[in-house]
């Protein structure tokens, strides 16, 4: 499958198409192609090394970066998919069920923006509606009845702002979804693997422990639509990546997430099936960490913590 390419990773682009032309006449370990390797990871770490929160939001909206349905088919055995509200419907947008990591039961939900034309319609691209947070709730409920930790795949643009979803309540069921994560028994934990947008994130992203990716983005509003507001010039996006604080190394020193996720080299979209191992390791590190702990201590440190972002910036 040809590998798309962002702009800022350009120079990169021909070397790796030489080093594609050279494995299929000389070898793929020949002495030549090594080299060249060598040389195509040291300007890609170059690149990497200095990218900022503008060039990090196209790298956090790749399309071969992973997907919660990757993450799931990659980490989770004895998968049962739930769906519907029990009010209105199915949302796929917001995919959830059962399943175990290395022998743990755990509940799962997160945002599936899908892979190609038909899917991303499908699943609008990602945003949820009303049913899917509602959803989302029910799934919380479960995982309380049964004991079971939760956790959750965050990688939307934001909740959908049409009128139907609106009519239905788009905003009473992002309160309330956040208000149940707020008061979950049992351990939560998040991870932000792309885009992290405004509400329709925070609504499953208020958890013990919150972990972004290292390319990932995590903000109120995106940089075009903040752009837009403030200055009515969508060629200020840029200006609005880096004043937003929208990168997990700025939100780490801001008290907003508590832990990053090294990407491979170049980022998530060149080794995604190294990716969802990371991950796996991290949420299995986060388990045995809340584990432990008492419902009423999970709920007293989660509310502490996030009623106390910002407060250090006073």
């Amino acid at each position: 499958m040809p590998r798309t390419y962002l702009d800022f990773e350009r120079p990169i682009a021909e070397i790796e198409s030489k080093i594609e032309e050279l494995s299929a006449t000389a070898g793929p370990e020949s002495a030549d192609v090594n080299a060249l390797r060598e040389k195509s990871d040291k300007q890609l770490r170059a690149i990497y090394d200095k990218i900022g929160a503008w060039e990090k939001t196209f790298v956090a909206r790749h399309p071969a970066r992973p997907h919660f349905s990757d993450y799931i088919s990659g980490l989770l055995s004895d998968f049962t998919p739930l769906a519907g509200d029990r009010k209105f419907g199915e949302d796929f947008a917001l995919m959830g069920g059962l399943g175990k990591i290395r022998g743990q039961s755990v509940v799962v939900l997160g945002h599936e923006k899908g892979k190609d034309t038909n899917s991303r319609v499908k699943r609008n691209f990602g945003m949820a509606q009303p049913e899917g947070y509602r959803k989302a709730v029910r799934l919380m409920d479960m995982a309380e009845r049964f004991g079971l930790p939760l956790i959750s795949f965050v990688d939307t643009a934001g909740a959908y702002p049409g009128r139907g979803a609106e009519e239905r309540g788009q905003a009473e069921a992002i309160a309330r979804s956040i208000d149940r994560g707020l008061s979950l028994k049992v351990p939560f934990l998040t991870i932000i693997t792309g885009e992290g947008g405004s509400g329709g994130a925070v609504a499953i992203a208020t958890a013990d422990k919150v972990m972004m990716l290292e390319h990932s983005i995590y903000s109120v509003i995106s940089p075009e639509g903040c752009a837009s507001i403030l200055w009515r010039d969508g060629a200020k996006a840029k200006d609005a990546a880096k004043a937003m604080k929208i990168t997990a190394q700025d939100l780490k020193e801001l008290g907003v997430i508590d832990h990053i996720i090294e990407e491979p080299l170049g980022g998530a979209h060149r080794a995604p099936e190294t990716m969802v191992k990371m991950v796996g390791a991290q949420i299995m590190t986060a388990l045995e960490e809340f584990g432990s702990l008492a419902p009423e201590d999970l709920i007293r440190k989660r509310k502490d913590k996030f009623l106390n972002i910002g407060r250090s910036l006073l």
